[in-house]
């Protein structure tokens, strides 16, 4: 009996090992088609014109991309775990507005104090999202859409009409919008570290590998005593955290700061995930195929204005890239599925 459990056992790991290879190999093919279409977009635009390829143009390229691919790393581990977060944009917003606000009437507050507080208050929202998810069971979508207006509401009822100018902050915090360090801009580098800090938690640890099996399958996930409530909370407070830190970055770069700030941000974050591989019910998908989607993204919006595409085809292309992305991802989550079965097929009959 127990040889015969012993045997079973390491037929069920196997089969787990090839399940997991299965979806890296999925998730490698999807980053890189990113990648070939990035070229593409980018050759056929230059062939038009050459200075798009020019030192500037790629910084500004990296810069529009920067403060979507930080928000989409949040998104991201929300959305492995079958969850969506709706209301980065409005914590962005209220994030920004109380940083830029408290450097306007603290000229001596150390720049990574004032980041700190953007990423504190970013913390706050999560952790009230992840709390009525986690422990209300409401879902995720209602939660956010619900907290998407109440953020924002609060941000206007806090800004009353004011905005904060760049001539109000100091120059430490508008240099490290404006800075780069060996040429690469200092937001891309920031976005650089929490995309591969996020890629090396999610595929080293263990608690990452839990949010990949509560997305492929709740059920499962709670039997084999994943403390799914509390990864769920917490997938919601890192989100907002990073959205908290993007609102700090957006006041560093921008300067002017009002209550719309991040405005309807949220679609493009949730575009530049579904684009970049992550599979919208989740359970895969990466961080560094959601920045890559936000790039690619980017890219096209600036390709498009070179080209002098009208502006209501930007939005109507946009939207078309977000459905070809998603009937993709929805096709290779079928194929992946099917190989699944051949893999358990031949597993039961050894």
């Amino acid at each position: 009996m127990t040889a015969q459990s012993t045997v079973d056992d390491s037929a069920a790991v196997e089969r787990g090992g090839s399940a997991r290879r299965l979806a890296d190999r999925a998730g490698k093919v999807r980053e890189l088609g990113i990648l070939l279409a990035l070229l593409l977009v980018v050759g056929g635009t230059a062939l038009s014109n050459p200075r798009f390829i020019e030192a500037q143009s790629v910084r500004d390229l990296l810069l529009n991309a920067s403060i979507v691919a930080l928000l989409a790393v949040g998104q991201t581990i929300v959305v492995i775990t079958r969850n969506v977060d709706l209301s980065v944009g409005s914590v962005l917003g209220l994030a920004a507005f109380l940083t830029a606000d408290t450097f306007a009437s603290n000229e001596n507050l150390p720049v990574v104090a004032g980041v700190a507080l953007g990423v504190l208050i970013g913390l706050a929202c999560g952790a009230a999202n992840g709390l009525v998810v986690a422990l209300g069971r409401v879902p995720s979508l209602v939660v956010t859409l619900g907290t998407l207006y109440v953020f924002r509401g609060l941000d206007f009822a806090l800004a009353s009409g004011q905005q904060v100018n760049a001539a109000d902050l100091p120059e430490s915090l508008l240099a490290l919008g404006s800075g780069r360090l060996l040429g690469v801009p200092n937001l891309v580098l920031i976005t650089l570290v929490v995309v591969l800090a996020a890629w090396f938690f999610l595929r080293s640890y263990r608690s990452g590998r839990q949010l990949y099996a509560m997305g492929s399958n709740p059920d499962a996930a709670v039997l084999a005593g994943i403390p799914v409530r509390r990864r769920t909370f917490t997938a919601f407070a890192v989100s907002g955290a990073i959205a908290g830190l993007a609102g700090a970055l957006w006041a560093a770069r921008y300067g002017t700061v009002d209550a719309a700030a991040g405005t309807g941000l949220e679609l493009q974050v949730v575009a530049a995930v579904v684009v970049g591989g992550v599979a919208i019910f989740g359970g895969s998908g990466t961080v560094l195929g959601a920045a890559l989607g936000a790039l690619l993204l980017s890219t096209i919006a600036g390709s498009l204005v070179v080209l002098g595409v009208p502006a209501f085809w930007q939005q109507a292309i946009t939207g078309a890239l977000l459905l070809v992305a998603i009937s993709i991802d929805r096709l290779v989550a079928l194929r992946l599925a099917a190989a699944l079965r051949r893999n358990n097929s031949r597993g039961g009959a050894s």
